[in-house]
């Protein structure tokens, strides 16, 4: 599978989850993986933009305390 329909396949477990109201735990591990699969795909695909996004993404999971 390719690095974006990984992260995009994530994602839409992550609201299905959220819709289904699984405890925050869950969610949480799947930001986790979201992260680690959005830097893989932002290494395949290069370029700022990219990186950015999993910055912003890390940012994000750090600010709510969220061990990454």
């Amino acid at each position: 599978m390719d690095e974006s329909a990984a992260v995009l396949e994530r994602l839409e477990r992550i609201e299905a989850l959220d819709r289904a109201g699984a405890e925050p735990v869950e969610i949480v591990a799947e930001l986790r993986a979201l992260l680690h699969e959005a830097t893989s795909w932002s290494r395949a695909e290069g370029g700022d933009a990219g990186e950015r996004a999993v910055e912003g993404l890390r940012h994000a999971l750090t600010r709510d305390m969220i061990a990454v």
